[in-house]
């Protein structure tokens, strides 16, 4: 049996349990690890990850962001130097490292989507440990590719689509915050992406979101609709559910440099959404 092309860390989590999908649907080998059994943290346990395959792909991540503000160190060392030891024993090993980031790298201020040459302003411990570990695989001497998402949902997890789904069946009514603007990407369409660079192994960053662009408001009333449940869902500020972590307002990603890399083109928001509330 041949060895797997590809090892995938955090393989059990939302956007990591359906890459191990794709890459076997389109014949790529792939061998998932994660916890209790993987931790990133653990250099004997990255060397091992890094040897069973040609290439590493990194899902696994500290994700929760509010508690980041109270738990920066942990963070911070999932997030941040995990992922620069990664590079480092990926560099020695001679192993081409593809690496999930996120839009929280970027303070949402600027008044246009953002491109890859922009530059980073995290305005939370999560986004700041996830630009940590940005820049320390950059600098780790290793063949790496950066991909940055944004408002991914999947079956797995936690996430806003289910959470609008799950106050939806409730009743409600609730409150949406119409301020913050982005592109709800399902995890199933990022991993066709991801494919797609684990073919191609480019090194640098990329941005990745569904096509267009819409209110966290404009997307939990799409999904109430599709629902068919009667439901008032009203819209708000972020400043009137203020939270421990800050959130971007702009969330946009500029997604040429990946289009021009990609086989199809990237579907808009509206579609995968439709498929996945349907599946649930």
């Amino acid at each position: 049996m041949a060895e797997p092309a590809v090892a995938i860390l955090g393989a059990r989590g939302m956007l990591g349990s359906d890459l191990v999908v794709a890459c076997r649907d389109c014949g790529i080998g792939a061998v998932g690890f994660d916890l209790p059994e993987f931790d990133i943290t653990d250099d004997a346990q990255v060397r091992r990850a890094i040897v069973a395959a040609d290439a590493v792909v990194n899902c696994a991540a500290y994700t929760n962001v509010d508690r980041a503000e109270s738990e920066p160190d942990i963070a911070h060392r999932v997030n941040g130097e995990a992922v620069g030891r990664l590079g480092e024993l990926a560099a020695e090993a001679g192993k081409w490292v593809l690496h999930v980031s996120t839009d929280f790298v970027f303070d949402g201020k600027l008044d246009r989507p953002y491109r890859e040459t922009d530059e980073p302003h995290p305005i939370s411990e999560y986004g700041r440990s996830k630009l940590a570990g940005e820049r320390l695989l950059l600098n780790s001497g290793c063949r790496a590719c950066i991909l940055r998402v944004q408002w991914t949902y999947g079956r797995g997890g936690v996430n806003f689509v289910r959470k609008i789904l799950d106050r939806a069946r409730g009743g409600g009514p609730f409150n949406v915050v119409d301020d913050q603007i982005g592109s709800p990407t399902a995890t199933t369409a990022v991993a066709e992406a991801m494919v797609e660079l684990i073919r191609l192994r480019p090194t640098g960053v990329f941005h990745f979101a569904a096509g267009g662009y819409a209110s966290r408001f404009e997307v939990a009333r799409r999904i109430v609709d599709m629902t068919g449940v009667s439901c008032v869902v009203s819209p708000c500020k972020s400043s009137d559910y203020p939270s421990p972590a800050a959130r971007p307002l702009n969330s946009r990603f500029d997604c040429a440099k990946i289009q021009a890399l990609l086989g199809h083109e990237i579907r808009p928001w509206q579609e995968d959404l439709k498929a996945f509330v349907r599946q649930l």
